[in-house]
């Protein structure tokens, strides 16, 4: 530990002024050598340096939303290249060129973060050691071997002998009470934070090995902070436990407002803009607007739950633009109700005429426009005033029965005529 106390010296001055100055005002409100005023200036200093880390958090999002859609085409690699471990590597590093993302980009927080962990470590093992350490001297180191959350004093760890607690004043079971409950809620707190991501936050159409370490870390990460919890002081499960529960927040906050496309919380997202536009028939934030102009400009490469978003704006008479914003569409009438509220609703179709069957085409052929008689369409060879008057009926009739009557093998419809049989 005085190594890696060493290598973080030059931060160990900064660490330990800020937690003084924290001291100095919640001792104020109760009492310098209490352990709310101790613990809340840790939980004060995890605060301060999540708030400081916030744009890489945003660098964080926007990498592994990179290294989410890529993930296609890392497999189509990994297929083409498998019997070729170097082909494969070059062929990654080209993608993550061209697209301008960084794999390592995911870690930068916990990378960032790293530094003030181990310092704040080392500032507590000081106190713990009757040493002083930066800022704090004597005095301090006095009132910080006094404070004690939860009967557990702040520099005590799970594996210390009980001659050791005994002498910060203190009973061995409730430091080994406080520690374990500490641990556990920091396991836990972690497993959540993971679960949530993979479960609600990741897109569900892409299976990758990428999700498989994802879903192995869930369950490795809880089991490294329970193995290496017992041997942290009070102090800095303190400091642990209130940063994962920032992450945790962090990452809710995340998954509800901009969530990563084709996943659940896309979803969810989706359905409440919806009821959201549907109810104001306009999109109101900026955030709002921003996601609905990435929806638009996808076109056909939208996924099931953007296309099924698009639709139900369209069958509310609403039509999204590619400034993100919300306009009625033209095919809509807005009909204004007693109560003085409107309702859009579609204008009708202009139907066409129902279409005839067949038989009754035939049947009743239709008659002309100028309301006449029909004038028929085939010559007779024979001279019409050899035909006499009397029999023109009987010989239509009979024509026009034989015509009706389809003989098996013919066609069905009106039939040419057979020219007349020369006797």
């Amino acid at each position: 530990m005085d190594t890696i106390a060493s290598l973080f010296s030059f931060i160990t001055t900064p660490v330990s002024w800020v937690i003084v100055q924290f001291h100095k005002l919640y001792g104020a409100l109760f009492g310098p050598d209490t352990g709310w005023a101790w613990g809340l200036s840790i939980v004060s200093l995890v605060i301060l340096i999540r708030i400081c880390l916030i744009p890489l958090f945003v660098k964080q999002i926007k990498a592994t939303r990179a290294m989410q859609t890529l993930q296609p085409e890392m497999k189509k690699i990994q297929e083409r290249y498998k019997n070729d471990r170097q082909r494969q590597s070059e062929e990654m590093m080209k993608l993550y060129k061209e697209t301008g993302t960084n794999p390592l980009s995911s870690c930068l927080p916990i990378l960032a973060q790293s530094p003030f962990f181990f310092a704040l470590y080392h500032v507590l093992n000081s106190i713990a050691s009757n040493d002083t350490i930066g800022v704090i001297n004597e005095r301090l180191l006095e009132s910080a071997q006094k404070a004690h959350i939860f009967g557990a004093p702040l520099a005590a760890k799970f594996t210390d002998s009980s001659s050791k607690v005994e002498a910060l004043g203190s009973s061995i079971t409730d430091v080994r009470v406080v520690t374990a409950i500490m641990i556990i809620l920091m396991s836990l707190s972690q497993f959540y934070t993971q679960r949530q991501l993979m479960t609600k936050n990741v897109d569900t159409t892409v299976k990758t090995p990428f999700m498989q370490q994802q879903k192995m870390l869930m369950y490795v990460f809880p089991v490294i902070f329970a193995v290496f919890g017992i041997n942290f002081p009070v102090g800095v499960l303190v400091y642990w436990l209130t940063t994962n529960v920032w992450t945790m927040g962090q990452q809710m906050y995340v998954i509800h407002n901009n969530p990563t496309p084709g996943s659940k919380a896309q979803s969810a997202y989706l359905e409440r803009l919806y009821k959201h536009v549907t109810h104001r028939g306009k999109v109101s934030r900026r955030r709002d607007k921003a996601i609905v102009k990435a929806i638009v400009a996808k076109g056909r490469d939208r996924n099931e739950y953007e296309r099924k978003f698009i639709n139900g704006l369209s069958k509310a008479g609403l039509a999204a633009q590619a400034d993100g914003t919300v306009v009625k569409s033209e095919s809509t009438v807005v009909a204004e109700n007693e109560d003085g509220t409107t309702t859009a609703t579609t204008a009708a179709k202009r139907q066409q005429p129902k279409r005839q069957p067949k038989s009754k085409r035939q049947a009743t052929p239709p008659k002309p426009a100028g309301g006449g008689e029909k004038t028929s369409l085939i010559k007779s060879d024979e001279p019409q005033d050899d035909t006499p008057a009397g029999s023109t009926g009987k010989a239509a009739s009979k024509s026009g029965g034989s015509r009706s009557r389809a003989q098996s093998g013919q066609r069905k419809g009106p039939q040419r005529p057979k020219s007349p049989s020369k006797k």
